[in-house]
């Protein structure tokens, strides 16, 4: 079974998730069925067709969240002994040295990513170009738009 990498952040929101989806979402998607089944014939009963099929996918989610949190590896990039290295769960402060535009990033697991929030995937080329650097290092990154150079300015934990 492949360990998946997940930040601590992100696995704390995972649990919350499947603590909301199990303690609110399953109980009142319940109390639907119970209620669309007192209305009578099921066969033709709208209400009760969807709530059977909310309930479905909150199930899914259920087994999914919990599926992923079996096969994560949490880690705290704080905790590893990284000598001023780029690696999983840092922020990266980035320059494109041809435009002179600065970015930050954090490097997260897949499941996390999300750019409007300045977080990358650990599988992204830009992350895997910037792992194992360190402040002042310049990679060389082929983008659809063409070459590029970043230089890396700082590095956070």
């Amino acid at each position: 079974m492949e360990k998946v990498p997940l930040t601590v952040t992100g696995a704390e929101l995972l649990k919350d998730e499947l603590k909301r989806l199990k303690s609110v979402e399953r109980p009142a998607v319940i109390a639907a069925i119970a209620e669309a089944r007192s209305h009578g014939d099921l066969s033709e009963n709208a209400e009760y067709d969807a709530a059977k099929e909310k309930q479905g996918f909150i199930e899914s989610k259920i087994r999914e969240i919990e599926y992923k949190l079996s096969v994560a590896q949490i880690i705290d990039p704080k905790e590893l002994n990284a000598e001023g290295k780029v690696v999983f769960g840092a922020t990266v402060t980035i320059e494109n040295l041809d435009t002179e535009e600065k970015s930050t990033y954090q490097i997260v697991g897949e499941d996390e990513a999300d750019i409007k929030q300045s977080k990358i995937s650990v599988l992204s080329p830009i992350a895997r170009s910037l792992i194992g650097k360190e402040e002042g290092d310049v990679i060389e990154l082929e983008t659809p738009g063409g070459r590029k150079e970043l230089e890396i300015l700082k590095i956070e934990y």
